[in-house]
């Protein structure tokens, strides 16, 4: 019998050893690790075959077959000869076949079944493994056994399949490109900025040198700058001035764009004489519960106290529902409290009736979070709101507003407190780049003394009063850092018709 031991470092070198040695038909008898690597022992299978041949060409008498009547001393000698032979069974078994899985399954069984018959009829002559295969064959013709594939590991192993490469050069390699990707792209973005700001800064150059060159152009944005519009807004009005105007012709016609683009109510009825459903919104502090008292007592006054329903949502602010029942009780009015929604559309439908109902809120910051949810109140049907904004704000402090509670479709607004404002011009400013609609101003504490219909050429004349000389107004040799950033494209948005 060819049984060869292959070792090699690693199990696949020691296989391909074994099959160079005995070709396709290779089998492996049994494989263990050693300290030098992987030890393999193998044969081919045409030695299992021509061992089963011998097997079958044997004579040996069945395992389990009579045996003639012996004498004592044959008997004696047997049994000692079965004592040694037993003890040797398993080496010489092992020396005639290397078993494969399937034939030491079969050696297992039959060994368990020499035992019992020797415990039953005591120790008889054993057989080999070569005579008991001998015996069960008739068995096996009369019982045809299922077919059964030996396991041979070369076969399901591809030899000729190049090592796969490693995932960690791969994996290092597509991470370098992604890298040099998002370099290349971050270079790229940079290069593409500081092309635009390189255009804009050229292009701010020139306007300033050509608004150099025309006097009436740099003391009219001087002048809208000090007033307190934006740069924005005095550079695209003054863009599109034509340049064989006279001085007072040049602020004349600045007076007309700016009217024009100042969005009042001035030709529709009042709110108060229009009526409807109104919801004061805005910041804190800037005057919704006394502007709804104004309003309220306009109302009343015209169509008397049965006309109008008072609402407060300010749950907040300590005192709000008090002091807007002590404005109710002036005027003849009661002054309803709601504290969510359900309640609010509730009262408005029992106040569906009347010719105006107003609806006071919680003053909250535009980044407030509870921002939201009082918007959420009031989004129902037919209910306008109406943002409060305090003329004497700063202008970032007003598109901050502007922009945190701006709602979709009409955009209406009321500018309080304007007999407290030094300048105008920061508040007209936000109101025509927000393209918001003016439908009131108040300029004091007195109710309802202190509403005004929104005039655009009153208001537009007095932000662009001189005031008195403030250390925050710029001079003419500022102007360059003004523009040191490009404007806003009003123009192309159409936000400015001059």
């Amino acid at each position: 019998m060819n049984i060869k031991r292959f070792t090699a470092p690693t199990s696949r070198e020691a296989l391909a050893k074994a099959r160079m040695a005995f070709g396709e038909g290779t089998l492996i008898l049994s494989n263990r690790p050693t300290a030098n690597g992987v030890e393999v022992v193998a044969t081919a299978e045409d030695t299992l075959s021509a061992l089963d041949g011998s097997a079958g060409a044997s004579s040996n008498p069945p395992l389990l077959a009579p045996t003639p009547a012996r004498s004592a001393p044959q008997r004696a000698s047997q049994t000692a000869a079965a004592g040694t032979l037993g003890r040797n069974a398993v080496e010489e078994d092992t020396e005639q076949l290397a078993m494969s899985t399937l034939s030491f399954q079969d050696y297992v069984r039959e060994r368990m079944l020499r035992r019992r018959h020797e415990a039953l009829n005591g120790p008889a002559e054993p057989q080999t493994l070569s005579e008991r295969s001998r015996d069960q064959e008739p068995e096996r013709e009369r019982m045809p056994a299922p077919a059964v594939v030996r396991h041979n590991p070369l076969r399901s192993i591809p030899m000729d399949i190049p090592p796969e490469p490693p995932r960690r050069r791969q994996e290092a390699a597509s991470a370098h490109l992604a890298q040099s990707n998002n370099n290349q792209q971050s270079v790229m973005n940079e290069l593409h900025a500081m092309r635009e700001l390189i255009e804009d800064r050229f292009n701010t150059m020139a306007w300033l040198g050509q608004a150099r060159q025309n006097p009436i152009q740099s003391n009219l944005m001087l002048k809208m700058i000090r007033a307190g519009y934006s740069p924005s807004l005095a550079r695209a009005v003054l863009e599109r001035m034509p340049e064989d105007l006279s001085a007072a012709e040049s602020v004349r016609w600045l007076m007309e764009v700016l009217e024009r683009n100042l969005k009042t109510d001035l030709a529709e009825p009042p709110l108060y004489e229009q009526g409807g459903i109104f919801a004061m919104v805005g910041s804190t502090g800037v005057g919704k519960t006394t502007t709804t008292a104004k309003l309220a007592a306009l109302c009343a006054r015209i169509h008397g106290p049965g006309s109008v329903g008072l609402i407060t949502l300010d749950t907040y602010r300590v005192g709000a529902h008090e002091q807007l029942r002590s404005y109710g009780r002036m005027l003849g009015i009661v002054a309803h409290l709601a504290h969510d929604r359900a309640a609010l559309q509730d009262l408005l439908g029992l106040l569906s009736g009347k010719k105006m109902v107003l609806i006071d809120t919680t003053g909250v910051a535009p980044r407030d979070p509870r921002k939201r949810d009082m918007l959420d109140v009031l989004d129902l049907p037919h209910v306008n709101r109406l943002l409060v904004l305090n003329a004497g704000c700063h202008g970032d402090t007003l598109d901050d507003v502007l922009t945190a509670f701006k709602t979709e479709g009409s955009q209406q607004a009321i500018l309080s407190k304007v007999d407290e404002a030094v300048k105008l011009g920061p508040a007209i400013d936000a109101l025509i780049r927000h393209q918001m609609v003016l439908r009131g101003v108040t300029n004091g504490q007195r109710v309802p003394e202190d509403w005004e219909r929104a005039d655009a050429h009153k208001l537009i004349s007095t932000s662009m009063r001189a005031p008195a000389k403030s250390a925050f107004d710029p001079k003419a040799t500022d102007l360059n850092f003004f523009f040191s950033h490009s404007p806003d494209t009003m123009n192309e948005r159409g936000l400015v018709d001059a």
